[in-house]
């Protein structure tokens, strides 16, 4: 190991020993809804890694090269991958950078940090819910200096840089420890470790009230089970909800962050969680069940004996939100993707509050809140979150939820009777098709459209088919306009089937198919949703010829 030099000696090089490295550009460096994700294996590619960082560096202004963040989920090239990117942006000269110690940082965490500390930006590092390890998937993506995803006219600029750079810049660096506390000065450049966790719990303890959800759980009227699902969420979890509200260490499941996050898949459903909601299911379940994901930003959210929809949670926490220190002055507005079901609007029109209708992609949310048109917001995808962060934020969801089972004593299963019986019931599922050649899943969309004309009329059941139509938003800030975001094909009673192409994956296509009948009989609210919609989706994979263009005969997932 190379010794490391303290900040008041001078680095290993002077600054003019910067190397200007050439390379060629590579194909396909086009950061999709949550920035680039690929294969480990094309990350580890020479130089790969390297333009895109510095395409990153070259899409700022001058101005705007001061501060930048750097952290990750700790997946499989995580520490590698760091050691790369602090070369870059020391050889461009970024004045101060600051890291997650052993280059940890949750996603919700990065954009805390980067708001706390007026940074320009930050270099975000994650493949989210995708699985991890050797042949597995890694993500890159940059945030603002709001802590949002960058906007698409930057994500644009990106990519445009990465088909013509020629070179990028490198200072060589010795592999730095990244321990908490330790500082380095390399050129012109500060490098700073900082501690991955306690500045985001600092943060929780101002917008929630911990005595009151610790004093139900010393008083045993509130228990909570959490899975890690071995992803970055674990020193948090133990952080907040072991130290700070004192949930038994056995009730934090999966806490030890690994880089393949223990051979499974970090997605917080009732497939990859399955042992958790097995559990809640049971008859000796705790009060709240919840588990988070690869990043920390999504979440799943379960009672005893109840799964909760994340369009029903997003809604439950909008009715409840007094229950909330962060929003008991108000909400002002909400917001949800265009994908997530309506419940969130029926509740907006009770409490005479705007619903924002955004394409899918949490930088969508990131004009409304930097305006304070919305304070609260949330997609199907297992994301939520409020105007702390301008990221979804799973440990900050299962708090609200903490924070409304101590607030009103009743139960999660009570709590969804009475919304639904209330507001009616979005039966809300999603249908996946994975793994389909990109140009066939892209032919499903086009005959949709193509077809449009002919769909209307048609009905299932009792339901004819009202609308068709292809889904675009023109942002209410800064007038920006985001076509051919989703089909949605609309009933007579508001129900819909909407379809639409993943931006997550890393090869191959995923057609996503999202069902939503809703009920407003007060007797028949209590089925399982995937088992309710069962017919609505061969009816949606019937009108779209989903078999016939892709040769998929059934989902891969429903969730």
């Amino acid at each position: 190991m190379v010794q490391q030099k303290p900040l008041t000696e001078k680095g290993v090089r002077p600054v003019n020993a910067v190397d200007q490295i050439s390379t060629s550009a590579f194909d396909g460096q086009k950061p999709g809804t949550s920035g680039l994700r690929k294969k480990v294996d094309v990350f580890q590619q020479p130089h790969y890694l390297m333009n895109f960082v510095q395409s990153i560096v070259n899409a700022l202004p001058l101005d705007q090269r001061s501060r930048l963040v750097v952290g990750g989920d700790g997946r499989y090239f995580n520490r590698e991958a760091i050691q790369q990117i602090l070369q870059v942006l020391v050889a461009n000269e970024v004045k101060e950078i600051l890291v997650g110690a052993d280059g940890l940082l949750s996603t919700p965490a990065v954009s805390h940090l980067i708001r706390k500390s007026g940074s320009d930006g930050g270099i975000v590092l994650s493949a989210s819910h995708n699985p991890g390890g050797p042949g597995k998937d890694f993500g890159i993506k940059f945030n603002n200096a709001s802590g949002s995803p960058a906007p698409e006219f930057l994500t644009d600029l990106i990519f445009e840089n990465t088909k013509t750079i020629d070179h990028y810049l490198r200072f060589p660096l010795p592999e730095l420890q990244l321990t908490e506390g330790a500082e380095y000065q390399f050129g012109n450049s500060t490098i700073k470790v900082v501690n991955s966790v306690s500045d985001y719990a600092e943060l929780m303890q101002t917008l929630f009230d911990f005595d009151r959800i610790r004093s139900s759980m010393e008083d045993g009227k509130l228990s909570l089970c959490f899975d890690g699902m071995h992803a970055v969420t674990g020193p948090y979890a133990k952080c907040i909800f072991s130290e700070l509200l004192g949930v038994p260490a056995g009730n934090l499941l999966n806490c030890v962050a690994k880089e393949d996050f223990g051979g499974g898949h970090p997605d917080p459903n009732r497939v990859h969680a399955k042992t958790l909601y097995e559990y809640m299911m049971s008859d000796h379940a705790t009060d709240l069940g919840a588990a988070s994901d690869g990043d920390g930003d999504r979440n799943m959210i379960l009672g005893n004996g109840a799964f909760v929809s994340p369009s029903d949670s997003l809604a439950l926490i909008a009715e409840h939100h007094q229950c909330i220190p962060q929003f008991r002055d108000g909400l002002v507005g909400v917001a949800r993707s265009m994908p997530t079901s309506t419940a969130l609007d029926r509740v907006a029109e009770h409490l005479n509050l705007p619903c924002y209708e955004t394409p899918t992609g949490w930088k969508f949310f990131g004009n409304l809140l930097d305006q304070g048109l919305v304070r609260l917001c949330g997609e199907e995808s297992f994301g939520t979150s409020g105007d702390h962060v301008r990221e979804k934020d799973g440990v900050w969801t299962v708090l609200c939820w903490l924070s409304i089972l101590a607030e009103t004593g009743k139960s999660v299963q009570q709590l969804l009777t009475e919304h639904w019986t209330r507001f009616g019931r979005s039966y809300y599922c999603r249908h996946d098709y994975e793994g389909l050649e990109a140009e066939k899943a892209q032919a499903v969309m086009l005959g949709l459209v193509e077809h449009r004309d002919s769909l209307i009329g048609q009905s299932y059941g009792s339901k004819p088919i009202r609308e068709v139509d292809v889904f675009s938003y023109e942002d209410p800030v800064d007038g920006s306009v985001s076509e051919n975001q989703g089909v949605r094909v609309k009933f007579d009673d508001g129900s819909r089937i909407v379809y639409r192409l993943s931006g997550t994956g890393t090869d191959s296509a995923t057609l996503r198919v999202y069902l939503e009948q809703i009920e407003r009989n007060a007797d028949s609210l209590q089925h399982d949703a995937i088992e309710f919609n069962e017919e609505l989706g061969q009816f949606a994979h019937s009108i779209a010829n989903i078999a016939g263009v892709t040769g998929a005969a059934e989902p891969s997932v429903r969730t």
